[in-house]
């Protein structure tokens, strides 16, 4: 299961249809405070979050989720990509950084990527 982090409702719809075109389950949540809550965690294959949103950001989620012991592969989407922000959310750990809008067929590298080391 592909879970979506995203405030905007488009972008969560969207990447939620191409995730399930691509043969996947997905469950989608409108903030990183709401991903938290959900007792989804356990089954996640692979996390796709973006970075700039309201409340808690994704960066911040991420680091959470990892001081707390859970790692699963996260794929960062972000309208506001830049080469200083790609470094930082791989150092943390993160399989990639792709710019909004989401370009197919890197989304769907990626997620095989993720998903086959799970």
């Amino acid at each position: 299961m592909v879970a979506i982090v995203d405030d905007d409702l488009f972008v969560r719809r969207a990447t939620s249809s191409l995730v399930r075109s691509l043969g996947w389950t997905a469950d989608t949540y409108e903030s990183a405070e709401a991903f938290l809550r959900s007792d989804a965690r356990s089954s996640v294959g692979c996390l796709i979050c973006d970075i700039r949103m309201e409340g808690m950001d994704g960066v911040t989620l991420f680091e959470r989720l990892k001081r707390d012991g859970w790692q699963r592969p996260t794929v960062f989407i972000t309208a506001f990509a830049s080469d200083p922000l790609r470094a930082q959310v791989l150092e943390l750990g993160a399989l990639c950084l792709i710019e909004k809008p989401i370009d197919v067929q890197d989304l769907e590298s990626w997620l095989a990527r993720a998903l086959a080391s799970n």
